[in-house]
């Protein structure tokens, strides 16, 4: 195919068509008439030698060539736009820029706070929203609506761009004057108290949880079901923050990642320990789209919080090499 005779307008009418899977939604988004937009999808449709866009009981959805065809579609338009664009480096001090980041609850409490108090230290002007993972979808961030993504991921498109930012282990959180430490820290004794359980998170609305599935309660019940063992819950949440509050309750053991933890760590009434059984550690990684990965504002935030996640793992490394290893329980801090 000889590409200079493709009407390269026709990119952008497929981009908004795949964006927003309907002919008039995407001639309002770009000015035009609605049967100037039905002319384009035909001729998409002929260059293409697919339908791109089919009529389902769910309306219009995309083909296999068609989902195939977004994400390069999109990064061409994208190079192109990079191309007729001034280059600018990011001034921190002067931008107005809103930064949005979806944050796990674990990341929003161990991690944005510090975030945020560097981001008005070298960027006072700048906004930052955060968001919960049921807020948006890998769609969101892949199209650059969302520049950043922090969480543990169980599975994240090849086309994204990532960064661990730390390796996390686990802890027992719990009162000090919680019946289970009248005794050595053992299985047994962890299995005797009470347990509140924190979700762990990832993107889309979640639903209510069912006890006895097993598979689907996270990190803590499956390592336990691997050894033949199951824990009483007496509550469920979805906020780390809400766990270590309940945690404070006399007879409550919340076993979360071990930051979470350390969060507490001036907390007289409370007492952390090493989980007495093995609880896979996992990876907090921040995600973005291959359409920031050069933009000068996305390499700032990118900088700057690895910057700050680099002083809490310095920070906490003292503590955190008591969670390697859950051979031998011992306590996080002195019990008072």
């Amino acid at each position: 195919m000889d590409i200079s005779r493709v009407d390269l307008n026709l990119l952008v009418y497929l981009d908004v068509l795949l964006r927003e899977k309907n002919v008039t939604k995407a001639a309002n988004h770009l000015g035009i008439t609605q049967p100037a937009m039905s002319n384009g999808l035909r001729r998409l449709r002929d260059l293409f030698g697919d339908p791109l866009l089919v009529r389902t009981s769910e309306g219009m959805t995309a083909t296999e060539r068609a989902a195939e065809l977004q994400p390069m579609v999109r990064s061409i338009l994208f190079d192109i736009e990079q191309a007729v664009q001034e280059k600018t480096a990011f001034s921190a001090r002067d931008s107005q820029r809103v930064f949005r980041i979806m944050a796990s609850d674990y990341a929003e409490s161990c991690l944005m706070p510090r975030v945020l108090r560097r981001i008005r230290q070298k960027a006072p002007q700048v906004t930052l929203d955060v968001l919960t993972p049921s807020d948006v979808d890998f769609q969101d961030l892949e199209q650059g609506r969302l520049d950043m993504a922090i969480n543990r991921f169980d599975k994240i498109p090849q086309s994204f761009h990532q960064k661990t930012l730390w390796t996390e282990y686990f802890a027992c959180l719990m009162s000090a004057r919680n019946p289970v430490l009248k005794q050595p820290f053992t299985l047994d004794a962890y299995l005797d108290g009470s347990h509140i359980w924190v979700s762990k998170t990832g993107f889309g609305v979640g639903v209510g949880v069912n006890p006895k599935d097993v598979q689907r309660l996270g990190w803590v019940d499956e390592a336990l079901s691997l050894i033949g063992r199951k824990r009483r819950i007496s509550v469920f949440t979805r906020h780390y923050q809400v766990a270590m509050l309940l945690a404070e309750q006399h007879d409550l053991i919340a076993t979360l990642p071990s930051r979470a933890a350390w969060l507490q760590r001036d907390n007289p009434d409370l007492v952390v320990k090493v989980p007495p059984f093995e609880i896979p550690p996992f990876e907090l990684k921040m995600a973005w789209s291959p359409l920031l990965q050069h933009n000068p504002d996305h390499q700032w935030l990118r900088r700057l919080i690895a910057e700050v996640a680099e002083e809490v793992d310095e920070e906490f490394a003292p503590f955190g090499v008591q969670f390697e290893s859950a051979d031998t329980p011992r306590v996080f801090h002195s019990e008072r």
